[in-house]
């Protein structure tokens, strides 16, 4: 290697503009899909720019390390799938999807600082999966967004979770399994009515003399109610010879 040449990352699967449109599918709502999933690229293919009318991009499980600012050019893109790459960082366009309802960036090499503040733009986003990502902590622009449903944390380095987030007024989903939240020293800390309703058996010589009075009053007590309901009598209907004698009798009258 010549001194001073960079080392050359993956090239990729060339992806052609025939490849591209052969690869749209229709979606049961009669969208159309472009699905370049799992097809080994490195680069977002510049030809896509003349399928940018898609509705919904699938670029997952590739090879991609950026997305380019000229994802704007997608302006009826409502489903972009970008998990499972190696995307340092979203680029501040991202912003102008302003259809885009459903963002997948799991599996990536994401933190805090790869979020642009446009995001906050997105005011359709119900759906937004940063989970498998290196978040420290979450960008507190996600909480401009109003109808998000449903939020991805998980497998990230999180210790805390911003209370404006949580509170979406939205929000019924969120996924934070696998983050390093601090426990509580002790389980008596976290639930202190455990604790107070703790039961203890002690010998009856060792209780005061008002604890041992109320102990044998209860007990009094709880002899008593067995002994009436051990003395109550069974009540018999002799005059009756099946329970429903009398409704027989009179069954033409019900009629």
């Amino acid at each position: 290697m010549a001194k001073g040449k960079k080392k050359a990352g993956p090239k990729g699967k060339k992806i052609t503009l025939k490849m591209a449109k052969s690869s749209i599918k229709m979606t049961v709502d009669g969208k159309r899909r472009l699905d370049l999933s799992n097809m080994g690229i490195a680069t977002f293919p510049k030809c896509l720019l003349k399928l940018a009318d898609v509705e919904e991009l699938d670029l997952s499980r590739n090879m991609l390390t950026k997305i380019p600012e000229y994802i704007e050019k997608f302006q009826n893109l409502r489903w972009l799938d970008l998990h499972s790459n190696h995307i340092e960082k979203i680029p501040d366009s991202i912003g102008q999807l302003q259809n885009l309802y459903y963002l997948n960036l799991c599996n990536n090499k994401l933190t805090a600082n790869s979020i642009p503040i446009e995001i906050s733009q997105l005011k359709n986003m119900r759906h937004l999966n940063l989970g498998m990502n290196e978040f420290e902590c979450i960008p507190t622009t996600i909480a401009a967004l109003k109808e998000l449903q449903e939020l991805g944390l998980f497998d990230n380095k999180l210790t805390t979770l911003p209370e404006n987030v949580a509170k979406l007024p939205k929000l019924k989903k969120v996924n934070t399994k696998r983050n390093p939240f601090p426990q509580p020293a002790e389980e008596e800390e976290l639930d202190p009515i455990k604790r107070v309703e703790s039961l203890y058996l002690v010998h009856e010589d060792k209780l005061c003399v008002p604890c041992s009075k109320k102990c044998k009053d209860e007990r009094e007590k709880l002899n008593k109610m067995k002994t009436c309901t051990s003395s109550q009598k069974k009540v018999n209907f002799t005059g009756l010879i099946t329970p429903n004698s009398i409704a027989q009798e009179t069954q033409a009258v019900w009629r």
